[in-house]
């Protein structure tokens, strides 16, 4: 019997600020860097992303190029990334340190 799969397209699922949050909070807890830039190209609609070139003072196809699934943007554009989306990152200890 062969199983049949489809593939998943995470943005049909975010419509609302609180699913983006949740989604974003959920790639950042794997610690996969790939699904974490994935996760922030999603956020934005296609319509949206002319506003985030705007808020991060980066081009379109900059973005473009960043936040694809080959893309392997520096850290300065991923916290550009983030403000503009609305979220801030917070380092929070979650083990122990002696």
């Amino acid at each position: 019997m062969t199983t049949v799969t489809y593939p998943f397209d995470a943005s049909e699922y975010l419509d609302t600020p609180e699913g983006d949050q949740e989604y974003l909070t959920a790639a950042f807890e794997t610690r996969d860097p790939a699904f974490i830039v994935d996760a922030l190209g999603l956020s934005p609609s296609p319509s949206g992303l002319t506003h985030l070139a705007q808020d991060t003072g980066l081009s379109r196809p900059a973005l473009y190029k960043a936040l694809n699934s080959d893309g392997n943007p520096e850290f300065a554009t991923i916290l550009k990334v983030a403000h503009a989306l609305g979220f801030t990152l917070v380092p929070t200890r979650t083990v122990e340190h002696v």
